[in-house]
């Protein structure tokens, strides 16, 4: 408007558009016209910013409308006015193309409305003017009968009120702030502040003042939870989650109180009369304009009142993630609110995951990070130690990302505690530097959470390697874990067969008569009389006796078996109930190589040739061939138990531990972690447990195992009875023998005859009682008692 060639041209369209005699002057409509150009009543953001756009909204109703020519034709023009420059040339060319497309969109408004007229005239001109204080008022009625006919009866029932519009104003300030007006006061029963009902006014202004004292009741809550939560803060009753989010809410109170005294200043101005001229400069402040004020401060008090009522039970990580549910929004205005106030809310929260990646430090003394502790002994501190609490998991961080949280931590405090290594705080530092964040303090907030991923998934990768390091080469994991296959597992062939021959004797005898010590004793000889010698002395002073609880009629044999001892930290994979497990196999394994030596011996009993060759030369013939005959059916029914056992040994040591062995080797090597680590392990011992008939499943296999084991123990124990007999047999033949040759030189041989009848008789019995009991364990073995 400064320009002088822009103001000359806009004083000819006034003199053009000023009609002869017009009461008006040319100043003065040049005045009004400059007023009219200069008003803000079309925002620069309502105004289009993209001409091509605006250019294709004109071109397409010329279009529709079956202009085509007149489309192609402005298409052309615009083509030419774009393409000028210098002089002449337009700059705002959107404007003018909207002015120009609002023109051809409402031509009754084209009109040039009516001007205010001076005093004297206002009441002549009050019949057709469309302005109220200077504000143009558009309308399709030319003479503005129904505005002035709205405005007449506004004008009657303010007149007719008994409060003023700006005392309504003040008592609505003060209600906006939780107090108590001289007219507007808070109302229990209803639970909000209102006028009372006796009192007269206009029902539009009431219904206003309702609407604008909603925020008062809004911010009596708000203040009320911020003021609870506060008078706890000395009780350490609240989180610093929950005093966070109460300093956050106290920040935007603040900036409310701020406003509430800019908008008490501007109360304090009188609102000019309808009409009047006098109160069009001044800054006064209406309900309506009040209204217009307090928009946005409602949407974020009503925000803010939601996260109360929704957070008002809730602490730590729940209350974030409560308060995060609430900033999917599509309004950009609340979704500034809203990642402003997350920030301050999570700062805490992101702190103590800053502190435990990096640290393994676990800040939290009001219970609300998601990852719980509890006093647990070393051996259980990795297991059992820490926890994520689902509850206090935030909606923003994944089930994924906490569990690789807490695995990190967790990683640290076991190199810590258990491993006593801090080799872990260069990897942490190391991790940091190479995502570019810092060890400090407030590094990481809310609304970086691809940031705090990258840091957490690096911190794991470079800890879980230092500590896979440790565990392998400092405490030779996988040298143990051999050990353990070679004694419990009975993989060291000539270290069990030596330890069996020596210890033999000694547990046949009753359980409560063996002395562990001299167990312990024989168990050293046979590590020194085999291969077993040439391990490292650290591995074997771990392998141990143990005898477990008898009860009366126990042998040894059923209360015997080794442990190894597995100390810290690799008593945190070899816990009690692993140990168990291998000792439940090794009892297993340890009857099956006693049921094989047991094999062994009745073979040695047998196999002497003499017995048949040297019993009843002449006179015991029948008996021999009846002896025979059980003896080969013995020699039978022991290459069948011997078949069985071979094969299953060779099932269980070959098919069964090492190629779980190889496996599990092969899943050590590459493991990355310790969960891995403990999975692969329990995945080797749990394959062992099945394939070896010892799982849930086959419980009825093993019973069936047991009895055939039990068979053939009772036929050992049967077949060292009979050769026994058959022994003392023997040596009464040969004793009747030479009785016979010296009672032939006496003449004396009457008794003799009746001795070796006797003797015959005996045989006979013996062997017939020894076939009737292989003719029993022959049936035993083809249906064994399960």
């Amino acid at each position: 408007m400064d320009d002088p060639q822009t103001s000359a041209l806009l004083r000819e369209l006034v003199l053009r558009l000023l009609p002869a005699g017009s009461p008006f002057s040319p100043d003065a409509a040049l005045r009004y016209a400059r007023r009219l150009l200069s008003s803000r009543l079309l925002s620069p953001s309502s105004l289009p910013a993209d001409e091509t756009s605006l250019s294709d909204s004109i071109k397409r109703q010329l279009a529709l409308s079956g202009r085509t020519s007149a489309a192609l034709a402005f298409s052309d023009l615009l083509h030419k006015l774009s393409m000028l420059s210098g002089p002449g040339s337009l700059r705002h060319r959107p404007a003018l193309l909207l002015l120009l497309k609002s023109l051809s969109d409402h031509p009754a408004s084209c009109v040039l409305p009516s001007l205010p007229l001076p005093a004297s005239k206002k009441t002549a001109v009050q019949s057709t003017a469309g302005g109220v204080g200077g504000v143009l008022m558009l309308s399709k009625d030319p003479d503005n009968i129904r505005e002035i006919a709205l405005r007449e009866y506004s004008d009657l029932a303010i007149e007719d009120a008994e409060i003023d519009e700006q005392t309504l104003v003040r008592d609505v300030l003060y209600a906006a702030q939780g107090i108590d007006g001289r007219f507007v006061r808070f109302d229990p029963r209803s639970d909000g502040y209102d006028l009372p009902e006796t009192m007269r006014v206009p029902r539009s202004m009431r219904t206003m003042v309702r609407r604008l004292c909603e925020l008062g009741w809004l911010f009596k809550k708000v203040r009320g939870f911020v003021s609870e939560n506060m008078g706890q803060l000395a009780a350490a009753e609240v989180g610093t989650v929950a005093q966070a989010f109460c300093s956050a809410l106290q920040d935007e109170l603040s900036d409310y109180y701020k406003l509430l005294a800019v908008l008490e200043s501007q109360a304090l101005n009188p609102i000019p009369s309808t009409g009047s001229s006098s109160g069009d400069l001044r800054n006064y402040l209406s309900l309506r304009r009040l209204a217009v004020w307090l928009a946005e401060p409602m949407v974020r008090m009503r925000l803010m009142a939601v996260l109360v009522d929704g957070c008002k039970d809730l602490r730590g990580g729940a209350m974030a993630g409560a308060i995060h549910g609430h900033a999917q929004h599509g309004d950009p205005l609340v979704q500034e609110f809203m990642g402003r106030l997350l920030r301050r809310v999570c700062s805490p929260l992101f702190e103590m995951v800053r502190s435990w990646v990096l640290e393994g430090e676990l800040e939290d003394l009001f219970s609300e990070f998601f990852i719980l502790s509890q006093p647990v002994k070393a051996e259980s501190l990795w297991r059992e130690g820490y926890r994520i609490q689902t509850s206090m998991l935030p909606s923003f961080i994944s089930q994924t990302l906490a569990q690789r949280i807490l695995r990190t931590g967790k990683s640290i405090n076991f190199l810590r505690v258990c491993c006593e290594d801090n080799g872990w705080a260069d990897a942490a530092a190391e991790a940091a530097a190479h995502v570019g964040t810092t060890t400090r303090r407030g590094g990481l907030g809310y609304g970086e959470t691809d940031a705090l991923e990258a840091l957490v998934v690096e911190a794991a990768k470079r800890i879980d390697r230092h500590l896979m390091d440790v565990i392998h080469k400092r405490y030779r994991f996988k040298d143990h874990c051999l050990a353990i296959k070679r004694y419990l597992l009975l993989g060291q062939g000539d270290f069990v067969q030596y330890l069996m021959d020596i210890v033999g004797p000694e547990l046949s005898g009753p359980a409560n008569t063996i002395s562990s010590f001299q167990l312990a004793g024989l168990l050293e000889t046979a590590i020194r009389a085999s291969n077993a010698q040439y391990d490292d002395r650290d591995i074997l002073d771990r392998l141990k006796v143990k005898m477990m609880e008898h009860g009366d009629g126990d042998r040894g044999w059923d209360v015997f078996s080794l442990e190894y001892d597995a100390m810290v930290p690799l008593d945190t994979v070899f816990t009690a109930s692993v140990m168990k497990k291998y000792l439940r196999i090794f009892n297993y394994l340890w009857k099956l190589k006693r049921v094989e030596h047991a094999l062994i011996r009745v073979w040695k009993t047998m196999k002497p040739n003499c017995i048949a060759s040297c019993i009843f030369a002449k006179e015991g013939m029948g008996v021999k061939v009846q002896f025979v005959s059980v003896l080969r059916r013995c020699q039978v029914l022991w290459n069948e138990m011997n078949h069985f056992v071979t094969n299953f040994q060779y099932y269980i040591m070959f098919e069964v531990l090492e190629v779980s062995w190889a496996r599990f080797s092969e899943e050590m090597d590459v493991t990355k972690d310790m969960d891995g680590l403990l999975a692969a392990h329990e995945k080797y011992l749990s394959s062992i447990m099945e394939k070896s008939l010892l799982g849930e499943k086959s419980q009825g296999i093993v019973r069936t195992l047991f009895a055939l084991f039990d068979l053939i123990l009772r036929f050992r124990s049967h077949a060292e009875m009979w050769f026994e007999r058959i022994y003392e047999l023997q040596i009464r033949g040969r004793g009747k023998s030479r009785s016979k040759a010296k009672d032939e030189f006496s003449k004396t041989n009457s008794w003799l005859e009746g001795g070796r009848k006797a003797m015959m008789q005996l045989a006979g019995e013996f062997i017939q009682k020894m076939g009737e009991d292989l003719d029993k364990i022959a049936a035993d073995q083809l249906y064994p008692t399960k």
